[in-house]
């Protein structure tokens, strides 16, 4: 519940509208998994909301850290039986520096089918709620220490955030909300496989939010063979509503770029990338693909890599090979709810 919320249910109970910034704070900063912390509410109105309310909304099952303990990634079950995935990613540095990135879900599995990706291949169940939404984030900050607080929040989990447009919207205030988590919007990333309406809906709404799409080919012949969305929104299309949205917003766009040895990762790629982004407030992130035994895919090697990132760099875009957290427990989206499925 949003703020707004919580003050028409706490007066619909007969209860003060300041008790509604209470409980707001107690379920969005505070990640209250139980009503009886909450020490500075009435026992009439927890008893309410008890009969009332859910309020924790999402069970950690199963979570793996990484060797480095930089990266956990947790397995949840929704009130339904249903499995999503969620990763805490740690940055340490000094006070300033230091991250902490939850990277969420937004639906039960997805539709979208691309080929290098774990999650479509156990198909699409359903739309998360914006409280599912809240609840991995929260899930995620309870296995951090008390002292550190999630920092940045990533839509690159499970789904296809554009297409849970609404809830997404309403995720995106809360974790923005300061008597909530807090979470500047300009910490807070979108990653779309390019729904061109969508994106232009998205910049309509006016929030300062780093959108990131997901490209992995510079050519329509190409990219339709890695994800079919771009049949119906063929990269023409993408590059329009990507250049609404910098114009609307005044924000580069992020074109995420995922190497599979072979496939995509050869110099006439970049040529055809530096080509096609030239010119475009952008920047790129390179990112070595994260394999799945079922797809037979590669990484490509850091030298390769390497030659790519200058090549792109030689047509004056920022270029940056993003660091991978994770390999070591199959931190990819969809690999640890299948494993999990197939172990059940």
């Amino acid at each position: 519940m949003s703020l707004e919320e919580m003050d028409e249910l706490v007066k619909g109970l007969g209860q003060p509208g300041y008790r509604a910034g209470q409980l707001y704070r107690w379920v969005h900063r505070h990640g209250a998994a139980r009503w009886a912390e909450m020490k500075n509410l009435p026992q009439e109105l927890l008893q309410q909301l008890l009969h009332r309310c859910l309020l924790d909304n999402t069970r950690i099952v199963d979570q793996v850290w990484t060797a480095g303990k930089d990266t956990v990634k947790c397995l949840l079950e929704l009130p339904d039986g249903e499995k999503i995935e969620a990763v805490l990613m740690i940055y340490e540095g000094n006070d300033r520096k230091s991250r902490y990135t939850a990277c969420v879900s937004t639906q039960v599995g997805c539709p979208m089918g691309c080929s290098f990706c774990a999650t479509g291949m156990t198909g699409w169940q359903r739309n998360l709620t914006a409280g599912e939404i809240i609840g991995q984030a929260l899930a995620v900050q309870s296995v951090l220490s008390p002292k550190r607080q999630i920092t940045n929040i990533v839509f690159m989990g499970m789904g296809e955030p554009l297409l849970n447009f609404r809830n997404l919207i309403k995720a995106i205030e809360i974790f923005n909300s300061r008597q909530g988590m807090n979470i500047s919007m300009r910490r807070i990333t979108v990653s779309t496989c390019g729904l061109a309406p969508q994106i232009r809906e998205l910049a309509d709404e006016g929030l300062p939010i780093v959108l990131a799409v997901s490209l992995h080919a510079p050519t329509d012949a190409l990219r339709e063979t890695l994800m079919p969305v771009n049949k119906k929104y063929p990269i023409s299309q993408i590059m329009a509503a990507c250049r609404y949205y910098a114009e609307k917003t005044g924000r580069r766009v992020t074109f995420e770029y995922a190497l599979i040895r072979g496939v995509n990762d050869r110099i006439e790629h970049a040529e055809q990338l530096g080509r096609l982004l030239k010119g475009f407030l952008c920047n790129v992130n390179l990112i070595p693909v994260n394999p799945v035994m079922e797809k037979g895919w590669q990484r490509t090697s850091q030298e390769e890599i390497a030659l790519f990132a200058k090549r792109l760099q030689s047509w004056g875009l920022e270029t940056v090979v993003r660091e991978s957290k994770g390999q070591d427990i199959d931190a990819a989206c969809g690999q640890l709810r299948r494993r999990n499925s197939h172990q059940a």
